[in-house]
Formats: structure tokens, sequence, C-alpha cells
């Protein structure tokens, strides 16, 4: 029954709403004490009847970081960022590590659809503005989640097998972009840096301009495959918006 509500809510609920595009800025996790509750700004992002992930902020190499324990559970941390677009703010810049791959894993396939570590950027795309079919199924995902989940949403994740470079649409949502950033087991265990160009992103997905950004979500989840990982994101943030 669990998966079945999962999947159910899918387009919507973990994407779900995240996150507002708050005025106010948050703190990045280095400036944060290991051990400390989670700033009020953050919100974990949970499924109803799915086990929730554990969070908690680490030290690691001597910095502060966000860490995620996944253990046949889903769950993601929403982190209040807007992409500065006037000053031309689209690069989103983050570092993760996981410490193992999910060997049953699938990004192809409903049953498969966990992810060792992956990261959300959500949009805010008018509803008048797509297909009548795609607004009424967003519309009824909004009523079920009882929030405003977003219309589009880039997901870019850190995968077992398939190439780095891949995109493909989300399994449950052609309104979730999925790109493949790392794979396999050679990184595991390592700390990558990534940099994404979004509003390029969102054109080659979704074929027009960026809209405004809503959110950002980080998370990881295991609940398909009944397995386990631990995920560390350093800190998150668009290019140009914190000093």
């Amino acid at each position: 029954m669990k998966r079945a509500m999962k999947r159910t809510l899918a387009a919507g609920l973990l994407l779900a709403i995240a996150v507002s595009a708050l005025a106010q800025t948050l703190p990045p996790f280095s400036s944060m004490a290991p051990d400390q509750a989670l700033p009020t700004p953050l919100r974990f992002i949970t499924l109803p009847r799915i086990s929730p992930n554990k969070i908690s902020l680490v030290s690691d190499e001597g910095k502060t970081v966000l860490r995620i324990d996944s253990d046949n559970s889903a769950g993601s941390i929403g982190i209040p960022l807007t992409a500065a677009r006037a000053q031309g703010n689209t690069s989103l810049e983050w570092r993760w590590k996981v410490s193992r791959m999910l060997e049953r894993a699938d990004l192809e396939k409903k049953t498969g659809d966990d992810y060792a570590a992956r990261v959300y950027v959500f949009f805010d795309v008018p509803l008048e503005t797509l297909p009548f079919v795609e607004r009424s199924k967003i519309k009824l995902v909004r009523m079920m989640a009882g929030g405003d989940v977003p219309a589009a949403a880039l997901c870019y994740v850190w995968d077992n097998k398939h190439r780095v470079g891949l995109r493909a649409w989300s399994p449950y949502s052609n309104r979730v972009r999925m790109i493949v950033l790392q794979s396999g087991p050679d990184s595991v265990g390592q700390w990558k840096s990534e940099s994404r160009d979004v509003a390029a992103d969102f054109r080659e997905a979704f074929g027009t301009e960026m809209p405004a950004v809503t959110g950002v979500a980080v998370g990881n989840d295991t609940d398909n495959t009944e397995d386990k990982v631990t995920t560390w994101f350093g800190d998150v943030n668009f290019v140009g918006t914190r000093k």
C-alpha cells in the first residue's frame, strides 16, 4: 500500500512544495554548527506512509555539511533559493557525496525509482500555458497533496548505471526532467562538485525560457528497492546570491 501511495502522488509529493521563493537569506551549511537543529527556512519534505529519512548536520573534513540517511525510506530538504535572473545568476553549484550505489535502482522504471542522491530545481510555470491533460494532472496532484506542487522541475541525480549526461523524463511525469551527473561506483565516498546552468537545462527540457525558480530540494530515497544509503551535501547555491 505504501508503494501505491507514493506513486499515486509521485508527480508532486516528493517534489512537494516544497519551497516558496523566500525573501530571507539562508546561511550556508558550512556556517552552521554540527548537530544543531535545522534552521526554520529548511523544510523536511516527506511522503505519507513512507518512512522518513534521517537528517542531520555533521562535520566532514572540517566543514559542516548536510547528512541524509535513507534506509527503505524517502525524504528531501527544501532549500529556499532563487535564481537572481536580473544578474544572470542561473548557475547552481553544490557538492555531494554518497556512501554506496543502489544496485537495484533504475531511473527508467517505476519500480526502480530510487536514487543515492538527487537535487531538484522547481519552476513557476503558469498552468494556463500547459496542455489541458497536463493541467488536469497537476491540479489533481495539488488537490491530493494539499499544496502548490510545481508544474515543472529538473532533477539532477547520482545514478548507478546510466551514462553521465543522460537526460530522460521521470517514469511518472513528463514535467520532471532527469539529468545524470554522476554514475557508477568509481566516485563512491568522494566529494564531487557540480555546476549547472539551470536556464540552459530548462530550455533543453521544456523548449522555453526559464521562468522563476520557486525552490531547490536535496535528498535521496530507497523505499522502492528497500535499500540503504547515506548522502552528504555541501553548500548549495545559485552563483552570486551569497557573499
